[in-house]
């Protein structure tokens, strides 16, 4: 699996931009005016991981395939959109849709792109979305509470459950603090899931600056990255415009580029890992004649779970899983010479995956 990861914030802030460059597409429209983007665009992006390549050799694989993540670009949003305000209805139902939030902030000064609130302050630009966020949250729970109180009255098992989940919510977002805060009890966490809260979902800041500022940032994205930490949220820097003009170059040409700016790697490359960690996600692999290929998982999956994400049928008829940690394959060249080792291993159905594992599932069909 991968996630659905959606780029919100106010207008211009280059939003489209950095979507056009993470798909390498034109899909969205980018545009110096508010809501250009009206449906929301999704695009799959390819997540770089350099060990395939060295798996693949080890293995000598055919092919390489790597694990996607989903991206959303979903409509600028202004203040008000709680009560409809802009395309505040759809904004708030598409970020309902997706796993994650890539808040995108404006940390650039730039003449030339008009601001929705005509001045340059990205954190009270998360905050205007994060009430917007808030307000359309408090107002959902706020409307759900009466019927909750009237069934748990009535000993209603699905309502005792909810409603301290929710009380405890509307306590939090009065006071002004998002919903994933809150402290939940492990045996809780799918029923408070299901309430689908948008400020439940992990968010990342992503800092728009200008390509001078693209290795280190600037006074703006420090700003924000403490803000961040505050909230027990991540932030990445990225110029839009680096990755854009990345976006358009070959392999060679994009390396070049980047060195000729200071950096070391595409935003891209941060933005994912920032993102795996956002959501807690590690990757598995399985190496053949025919293909080395990377598999998307949340950490703490057992080996039955993560053959299913292959195919449902190898969780159905789950036997074991042969096992060979990343470094001992590559370090000791391919499946037979980590075998003679002895570091190839048979997990059975409690078997934790880790994150480089390779793996190979025996199944009945």
């Amino acid at each position: 699996m991968g996630f659905k990861c959606g780029i919100v914030g106010l207008p211009n802030v280059g939003k489209s931009t950095l979507f056009n460059a993470l798909t390498k597409t034109a899909a969205a429209q980018a545009a110096n005016y508010p809501f250009c983007t009206i449906e929301p665009n999704t695009g799959d992006v390819a997540v770089p991981d350099p060990r395939l390549a060295k798996l693949a050799a080890a293995g000598k694989s055919a092919n390489i395939i790597a694990t996607r993540l989903t991206f959303v670009d979903i409509a600028g949003l202004v203040r008000g959109a709680s009560k409809g305000e802009g395309l505040g209805n759809q904004f708030l139902a598409n970020i309902r849709e997706v796993d994650a939030i890539a808040h995108v902030v404006r940390c650039f000064d730039d003449e030339d792109i008009t601001h929705v609130d005509g001045r340059i302050d990205p954190v009270a630009d998360a905050e205007t979305v994060e009430t917007e966020l808030m307000l359309a949250d408090l107002e959902s729970l706020e409307k759900r509470v009466v019927n909750l109180r009237k069934r748990a009255t009535g000993n209603d098992k699905e309502a005792k459950q909810l409603l301290p989940l929710v009380e405890a919510t509307i306590a939090l977002l009065t006071d002004g603090k998002p919903a994933r805060i809150l402290d939940v009890d492990p045996d809780d966490e799918k029923a408070f899931k299901g309430l689908q809260l948008l400020t439940s979902k992990p968010v990342l800041y992503v800092c728009n600056v200008m390509e001078d500022d693209a290795d280190k940032g600037n006074a703006y994205s420090d700003a924000v990255a403490e803000m961040a930490q505050r909230e027990g949220a991540q932030s990445v820097v990225i110029s839009a415009n680096i990755e854009a003009e990345i976006a358009q170059l070959d392999a060679e040409e994009a390396a070049e580029y980047l060195e000729s700016m200071g950096l070391e790697e595409p935003g891209l490359d941060r933005l994912i890992r920032a993102g795996y960690q956002l959501l807690d996600l590690i990757t598995f692999f399985t190496v053949g004649p025919k293909e080395t290929r990377a598999w998307t998982i949340t950490r703490g999956t057992k080996a039955p779970q993560a053959a299913g994400v292959i195919h449902t049928d190898f969780e159905r008829g789950f036997i074991r899983a042969q096992t060979i940690a990343y470094d001992d394959y590559v370090g000791l060249g391919g499946e037979s010479p980590a075998k003679e080792a002895g570091k190839a291993r048979d997990e059975g159905k409690e078997y934790v995956a880790h994150d480089g594992d390779v793996m190979l599932f025996k199944f009945n069909t």
